[in-house]
């Protein structure tokens, strides 16, 4: 097993891309390459940087990347920060594909559902052996992070998980990102707001208000996230459908909801909700910063100091400034199974999703660089966000 050296580590949320696409509003606000560089140099010193990614089944450091041709990137989202556990298992809550096509000029956001039943390769993160076989991808991360803390149990826990995406689609991630949902509140604090369209109606499990109005948890929750029971005189809060804007403890508390979401989209509901939110405050960004150019600095430097990254040994303004011209309204979201449940329970690990052969084969051509082709031949694959 390689080693890594140890850094402070920074909470990251959907920043990694949003520092890139950030360095659009510095193109257009006139700066030349020489002073954007140097800009988003220092907006992205602060960025703690770690060795994620695997090589040879995590034997091996990995060679650098160069930013040429398509590029894969793994964002993992995690709902409770790693020195919080005690040593206890970590898992992902959200698992992302961001692939960029060959010429940078558009992306796809793929999003593999928590309970895909997946093969998880076998793994030993020093302390605890996982011994191989088939379970939920989430899982994945956890069995990385069983018996560590902090840093050595989110490099562990992404560096499995990598192992596993690898396993299902071919591909090694370029670069990466681990996302701590409780960080996000720093990136829209600094927004103010972020404003999008909520296409169903979700209540909160998570956040609401008893009789007396204070904030209060609406329903006792399991280890597992699952709902155990509602709380008596405590009302849920409710994101009703249409254009909402979002204050910081909104925004989180929306982007965990999957188990009262009105259309029962389950965990594909809140992939949807996530990939809409993650261009939302894309969109926000770039607005903010056009508008206020003197709010710019402070917009990036925030997203910096809330991140942990693999950048594959290119440095992150390097890796701005060669996606700068992929912009939001480039960034196609895609639903595995076309966004439809396909359940079965198994024994011993309980409802899992199964992946349609449809999804397969789309995971396949991403390591091709062929999904444009794929999604004329599968339109209902691709979301409306």
């Amino acid at each position: 097993m390689r080693t890594t050296s140890k850094r402070r580590r920074r909470t990251p949320r959907w920043a990694f891309w949003t520092v890139v696409f950030g360095s659009v509003l510095l193109v257009g606000g006139g700066g030349g390459a020489i002073g954007l560089k140097a800009t988003l140099a220092a907006a992205t010193g602060s960025i703690d940087k770690k060795s994620l990614i695997p090589v040879d089944g995590g034997k091996e450091e990995r060679k650098n990347v160069d930013l040429d041709g398509a590029k894969n990137l793994l964002l993992v989202g995690i709902d409770q920060r790693p020195d919080q556990t005690n040593g206890e298992p970590l898992r992902s809550d959200s698992i992302i594909l961001l692939h960029i096509n060959k010429d940078h000029s558009s992306g796809y956001m793929i999003s593999l559902p928590r309970d895909s039943y997946v093969n998880i390769p076998a793994y030993d993160n020093g302390v605890q052996r996982w011994g191989g076989g088939k379970t939920k991808i989430n899982a994945a991360f956890a069995f990385g992070t069983r018996g560590l803390t902090g840093d050595k149990a989110l490099q562990h826990g992404f560096e499995l998980l990598a192992l596993t995406v690898k396993d299902l689609t071919g591909i090694t991630p370029d670069a990466g990102a681990i996302i701590d949902f409780q960080g996000f509140r720093d990136v829209v604090n600094v927004l103010g707001r972020v404003c999008m369209y909520v296409d169903t109606t979700t209540k909160s499990i998570h956040l609401g208000k008893d009789r007396q109005g204070n904030t209060a948890k609406p329903f006792k929750i399991n280890k597992d996230g699952t709902i155990n029971h509602a709380i008596a005189g405590v009302t849920p809060n409710t994101y009703t459908k249409g254009d909402h804007c979002f204050n910081p403890a909104q925004a989180l508390d929306f982007v965990r909801q999957r188990d009262l979401l009105e259309d029962n989209s389950l965990d594909y509901g809140r992939q949807r909700h996530q990939q809409q939110f993650f261009k939302a405050i894309i969109s926000q960004a770039m607005k903010d910063g056009l508008d206020s150019p003197t709010k710019l600095p402070k917009i990036l430097n925030a997203f910096g100091k809330s991140m942990t990254v693999d950048d594959g040994g290119v440095d992150l303004a390097d890796w701005a400034l060669s996606m700068r011209s992929l912009k939001p309204d480039k960034l196609i979201t895609i639903k595995t199974n076309a966004g439809k449940l396909n359940s079965e329970n198994v024994p011993g690990v309980g409802s899992v999703e199964l992946l349609s052969e449809d999804s397969m084969a789309l995971l396949k051509t991403i390591k091709k660089d062929n999904l444009d082709t794929f999604l004329l031949s599968h339109p209902n694959f691709i979301a409306n966000s």
